[in-house]
């Protein structure tokens, strides 16, 4: 072939390889001035490498050299950068789901002469028991309507926490204690005295009883619900306000569902397993 003629297409995809391949390799950085076989070793890695992008290069220049006068304009390896670019990386941590101020602080409730507090637990045991009232504070945040305000723990007892609303406090009580072995773990749904009631079914037979009833003088209401789980007493109360005249802002039927709910009786399952209250005791007489 003479010097004028035109150069082969395998030519032409020759020197685009040759001139990808040194654009590319410039920006490498230089081997460390290492040693015997760990020289030896970065530049093995550097040659591969330099093949790898090479063959790349390649299967892109034969494209071009083949059908660049097919392609339309803005297509080609930029539209694929494009692409590449706008996917997220496999390494980027995954957005939390859950506040990064985590759960709110404990409501201090200074005890009463002779009560004791979490505080006079041992480390351990006040870990893992305050460790247990943020994920109830979780669980009881998300299922509990939202008239019912933030709920809080307290750190005078695992069972009691605190819910805000309005200016309005109502006292939360969590109980799973272990059954004195008397009873059916529920209080008797009898309808007197202004009580209004009814039972339900949860998963796995469990029999609940859900109840609204007058407190004090009557102007105000507090709603419960209460069954047996396992060898446990469960108990959910939700006070009223007196001080702003305020019922329990949740019906006996919100709580019913509430208690069916997996994340409520994963918590009572926990509780029942690992009991975090001392044995109900019963004292008969006076």
């Amino acid at each position: 072939m003479g010097t004028n003629e035109h150069p082969t297409d395998d030519a032409m995809a020759a020197r685009l390889l040759r001139a990808a391949m040194d654009r590319t390799t410039e920006e490498l950085p230089p081997l460390p001035d290492l040693a015997g076989p760990a020289r030896a070793q970065g530049r093995r890695r550097r040659a591969r490498l330099r093949a790898a992008i090479g063959g790349g290069v390649l299967a892109v220049a034969v494209l071009g050299v083949a059908g660049a006068a097919a392609l339309p304009a803005g297509s080609g390896k930029a539209a694929g950068v494009d692409e590449v670019a706008a996917a997220p990386s496999a390494s980027a941590p995954a957005q939390a789901s859950t506040s990064p101020s985590g759960p709110p602080p404990p409501v201090h409730i200074e005890p009463s002469p002779g009560e004791s507090s979490m505080a006079q637990l041992p480390p351990a045991e006040r870990i893992r028991q305050e460790s247990f009232q943020d994920q109830a504070v979780a669980v009881l945040q998300d299922l509990l309507p939202e008239s019912v305000g933030t709920v809080q723990r307290t750190d005078l007892a695992v069972r009691q926490y605190q819910a805000t609303k309005d200016g309005s406090t109502f006292t939360v009580i969590f109980s799973v204690r272990p059954t004195s072995g008397s009873g059916d773990g529920q209080r008797v749904c009898v309808e007197v005295k202004g009580q209004t009631c009814r039972t339900a079914t949860l998963p796995g037979g469990i029999l609940a009883t859900a109840a609204t009833n007058p407190e004090g003088d009557g102007a105000v209401t507090v709603s419960r619900v209460s069954f047996r789980y396992g060898t446990s007493d469960v108990l959910l109360y939700i006070g009223a306000d007196s001080t702003t005249n305020t019922s329990a802002p949740v019906t006996k039927d919100q709580l019913l569902t509430l208690a069916k709910s997996p994340a409520f009786l994963g918590l009572v399952k926990t509780a029942d397993s690992h009991p975090m209250e001392q044995k109900q005791t019963i004292t008969h007489g006076g």
